[in-house]
């Protein structure tokens, strides 16, 4: 079993884990600040803590590691 035989079902799984942290990720902003609406108290400032922060570094190695299999897939 190779690499190139495993790849696409590693890339499937990353990619499903990626969509759910970033669907679980809260945002501050309401329906009109998500479609680039303004909010009318004005924007704060946090800071993430816990399980918060857990999941926006899970984010982003994830969204780095489906780049690294990409380029690993293009290259072979």
């Amino acid at each position: 079993m190779s690499i190139s035989s495993v790849l696409p079902y590693i890339q499937i799984v990353i990619s499903i884990l990626l969509i759910a942290a970033v669907l679980l990720q809260q945002t501050g902003a309401q329906n009109g600040g998500a479609l680039g609406g303004g909010d009318t108290s004005g924007s704060v400032f946090h800071t993430r803590r816990g399980l918060e922060k857990s999941l926006f570094i899970a984010t982003i190695v994830l969204g780095v590691l489906f780049a690294l299999t990409s380029f690993v897939s293009l290259l072979r």
